[in-house]
């Protein structure tokens, strides 16, 4: 019973989204219709916290908020610990601004972006403003169009050009024991990972290995 209540909220909060975000610019930029994407992020197979988006639709805009919390412990005792929060803004399909605060193991990271026009003007802790490429997308990677061109850094705001490879269609892990067939994108140069994005171009997981081990999204159902 109360799945169904819950599977029942869901609809209903997708069909009240659809009235206002246009189907074609919801299909554009590839809104998840429950206007959330979540992920738990695993490394060597244990948990190491979450990375959460949602979604808030308005009239021809679009606001993407970011949150990820991760720590890494040994015997109880924190060794390294992340928090990233961004904030997108889209209208149309253009981003028109991005804020975002990190703190990366109690160093501290911000970057802001603003659209001047045609440009979207850049300005980070450590980098000079810079009009980013006409075709740059937040590396925030809920939106595949990202592949297509280069990627503003939300941590420290520099331009990412990384080459990207289509490969085949895969079965991965998700969340809870379930499994997700999406095609797999590789990505080597500036990044070095591998995206995974479902059948309805959305975001269905990511991978790469860092300081030996692999460290695996599992979308949250």
């Amino acid at each position: 019973m109360t799945g169904a209540v819950i599977d029942r909220r869901g609809m209903l909060a997708g069909a009240a989204a659809l009235t206002i975000v246009p189907q074609t610019l919801r299909a554009a930029l590839q809104v998840p219709l429950a206007n959330r994407l979540g992920f738990d992020i695993l490394r060597s197979g244990k948990k190491l916290g979450t990375h959460i988006l949602t979604f808030e639709p308005g009239n021809g805009t679009l606001t993407v908020r970011v949150m990820v919390e991760l720590a890494f412990k040994i015997a109880g005792i924190t060794l390294y610990h992340y928090r990233h929060e961004a904030i997108e803004r889209w209208e149309g399909e253009r981003v028109v601004a991005l804020d975002t605060q990190t703190d990366d193991n109690g160093t501290a990271h911000r970057v802001t972006a603003r659209r001047e026009g045609n440009v979207l003007m850049v300005e980070a802790d450590k980098l000079a403003r810079y009009a980013a490429p006409a075709d740059a997308l937040p590396a925030t990677h809920w939106n595949r169009r990202e592949l297509d061109g280069p990627w503003i850094n939300t941590q420290d705001g520099k331009i990412l050009r990384p080459h990207v490879a289509a490969q085949g269609i895969e079965s991965i892990p998700a969340a809870g024991g379930a499994t997700l067939h999406a095609r797999r994108y590789a990505l080597t140069g500036d990044v070095k990972l591998d995206m995974f994005y479902d059948d309805r171009q959305g975001w269905a997981g990511l991978s790469f290995v860092k300081g030996g081990a692999p460290v695996r999204y599992e979308r949250q159902g």
